[in-house]
């Protein structure tokens, strides 16, 4: 059976694995039933089947079950929030440590994906097929339902680990954890579909991993032929021209970005110049700060910026193989509820030069007329509109152990922006 990627599937209690679909959806539990085997289940965040015995005598993993839900993002359960960037082939999930003083990897869901970490990284084909493949599904609110109804995002291998310290705001106290970064692999010589019966064919005893794997995605045979230097052409990328809606944009009304957008423009009321030292931390975030590729450089005062309010530098590479672009930053302070004119983007857009780079931040949102010309004109800058704003300002909070609130972090901002203003040449950045 097919399932395609951004499909919503119905995960109902009690199981019931007899109807292919339940309440207007494609029955999970139809899907991945099979009489001779154990039940495949999503009730974790990290789900691993039990190794089995192949053809060989080899004992493998079927597969790997990741399940994020980010309505449960900051609770005791789930105090981190998972990223997903499935159009761009990327997702990055916290594993499933949570206790302070325990040792990350004997968490059982971060053990397995440790196991297929290094399998997925064996330069011996042979040994690189037992790896078993990684599903993501995501969880989706439905008619106000937040369980129930897992969505489909793809299928992948990890390409890195990292461990990282986090902060769970519900105990106040720190834990050791693993964060994974995955590369979901592309479906296109499938047209998007992925083969379910795959999966299932890996859960019965005495499979054969060659005869199993016909059925797998090309770009997972692929892989398992060429190892992770064929990853980058194997990453899912969707290249269609995108557009945002304007309602994807805002915050849902009375959500916790939605308080905290209202409360930023509230904030800056009268003194709209001081955004900018705000605009420049959010667009840090947003351009990979905590990699080392942003680095800061100084706001322009607000009478004589020429078109720029921030100036920083984004760094490619490391040591003699690096190269700096420029940042010229906007930030604009503006209504909520009226678009960004597309005046304030070309003005930003003709302080470029070669190798420089544009970031647009904003309170309010961008029309589709504006993202048409940022798009087809291949116009090197990066747009940020309030909700990503008011999402990065509370992961911000969210993720220290010395701000609690939002007023208490743009005061600090404030108190700190008369020692940022300066008036030079943008390509002062670079000496």
């Amino acid at each position: 059976m097919e399932i395609s990627i951004g499909q919503v599937l119905r995960y109902k209690k009690p199981i019931n694995h007899e109807n292919l679909i339940e309440d207007g959806y494609t029955n999970f539990h139809y899907l991945v039933h099979k009489a001779s085997v154990k039940k495949l289940l999503l009730e974790k965040g990290i789900n691993q089947s039990a190794s089995i015995r192949t053809s060989n005598k080899q004992h493998v993993r079927p597969a790997i079950l990741i399940s994020s839900s980010p309505n449960k993002k900051g609770s005791a359960e789930t105090p981190w929030e998972d990223y997903y960037d499935v159009d761009n082939g990327h997702i990055r999930y916290y594993g499933d440590n949570k206790l302070t003083g325990k040792s990350p990897e004997s968490a059982p869901g971060n053990k397995a994906l440790l196991e297929a970490f290094q399998l997925a990284h064996s330069h011996d084909p042979l040994e690189r097929q037992k790896t078993p493949p990684i599903l993501f599904f995501k969880r989706e609110t439905i008619n106000g339902v937040a369980k129930g109804y897992p969505k489909f995002m793809g299928v992948g291998v990890i390409d890195s680990i990292e461990l990282v310290t986090q902060w769970d705001n519900s105990k106040q106290t720190t834990f050791t954890n693993y964060a994974f970064d995955f590369t979901v692999l592309n479906l296109q010589k499938e047209n998007e579909l992925f083969e379910w019966e795959w999966i299932n064919q890996r859960r019965e005893v005495g499979f054969s991993l060659k005869e199993t794997n016909l059925l797998a995605p090309v770009s997972w045979q692929i892989w398992l032929k060429k190892g992770n230097d064929a990853l980058a052409n194997l990453r899912r990328r969707v290249s269609t021209l995108r557009l945002v809606k304007a309602v994807d944009q805002k915050p849902k009304y009375n959500s916790e970005q939605d308080i905290t957008l209202k409360f930023i423009y509230k904030y800056y009321d009268g003194k709209k110049h001081k955004f900018e030292a705000l605009a420049e931390e959010i667009a840090a975030k947003v351009l990979d700060e905590e990699y080392g590729i942003y680095t800061r450089g100084w706001v322009t005062r607000g009478s004589s910026d020429g078109g720029a309010d921030f100036v920083g530098k984004v760094t490619l590479g490391s040591g003699f193989s690096s190269c700096d672009l420029i940042v010229i930053g906007q930030a604009k302070c503006e209504g909520l509820n009226t678009p960004t004119g597309g005046n304030h983007i070309a003005r930003t857009v003709a302080r470029l030069k070669r190798g420089w780079l544009g970031v647009y931040v904003t309170t309010s949102y961008f029309s589709e007329s504006v993202q048409r010309e940022v798009i087809e004109d291949k116009y090197p800058i990066v747009l940020i509109h309030g909700k990503r704003l008011a999402e990065e300002v509370n992961k911000i909070i969210y993720e220290s152990n010395q701000i609690s609130s939002v007023s208490e972090y743009l005061s600090s901002l404030e108190l700190n922006y008369p020692n940022r203003i300066k008036q030079r040449n943008p390509e002062e950045i670079l000496y």
